[in-house]
């Protein structure tokens, strides 16, 4: 299994390009990021060449839709494609090939079923944009129960539909296993159904959102599983360390997760 680490969870007080040697030390090769600017994403870039690092993905769109556009309003439509154009050209720029896509919140005074077919129209739009650049676009179910409130999509289920009736292999699942085990539970049930769309993970211990060990979730068990299943995405670590020292978290976390420690 592949393990990336998100840049924007661990190593907080350095520059994000810093961050990247501190992260290849602790044993990863892969980073993905959420918002970097053109002048932090240059220096990450050359930072990964220098150490040997591969940048899986980025965020295209916020969660609420502030940045980028929510695709399940209507009205956002043109700034969410816009949105997507401009991001697929800046993270090809920097060697990656993969966005993920949020859905924006709840909109007041239209049904669910309006918001549904809103998502399954701006998603559909975005795949055929993505696969003209040879790019693939993952869609993240949040959990509205802790972290966000109000948000759309909040259903693996939901989220593996739209994708199902879009049929473009340059859209996929981005399966939270933190976000839907708040949501859904019952976590490897819900991969077997979805893994042949299932494009990247994401982790983090629950409660907490903390490390993946000491955590109600089983993460060996699910990687295995994965494994089982042939699964040759990353393993995104997406988790905030409730440890000081962020170095020591996540070789921990790689003995834990590669099988060889018990914690």
């Amino acid at each position: 299994m592949k393990f990336d680490i998100c840049l924007e969870t661990v190593f907080t007080d350095q520059p994000a390009a810093e961050r990247i040697e501190r992260i290849a030390k602790a044993g990863f090769s892969v980073v993905e990021f959420w918002f970097q600017s053109a002048e932090s994403a240059k220096a990450i870039h050359q930072a990964c060449g220098q150490y040997g690092v591969a940048i899986n993905n980025l965020v295209v769109n916020s969660p609420d839709g502030s940045v980028g556009g929510a695709p399940v309003n209507v009205a956002d439509h043109g700034k969410y494609l816009e949105r997507v154009e401009e991001m697929i050209a800046f993270a090809k720029g920097i060697d990656c090939h993969m966005g993920i896509t949020c859905a924006g919140n709840v909109q007041l005074g239209i049904t669910r079923t309006q918001m549904h077919a809103a998502l399954e129209k701006a998603y559909g739009e975005a795949a055929a944009i993505a696969a003209k650049h040879d790019f693939t676009l993952v869609v993240e179910p949040l959990n509205t129960h802790v972290d966000h409130a109000g948000y759309y999509l909040d259903s693996s289920d939901e989220a593996a539909e739209i994708i199902r009736s879009i049929n473009n292999p340059s859209l996929k699942l981005l399966f939270d296993v933190y976000h839907m085990q708040i949501m859904e539970g019952n976590l490897i049930a819900h991969i077997e159904k979805h893994i042949d769309i299932i494009g990247h993970f994401h982790s983090a211990g629950v409660p907490g959102r903390h490390e993946v060990f000491g955590s109600e979730i089983n993460y060996p068990a699910i990687i295995k599983r994965l494994e089982e299943l042939n699964y040759t995405g990353c393993f995104g670590l997406e988790y905030m360390p409730a440890m000081t020292d962020h170095e020591a978290s996540l070789k921990q976390t790689l003995a834990y997760l590669s099988g060889s420690a018990d914690l």
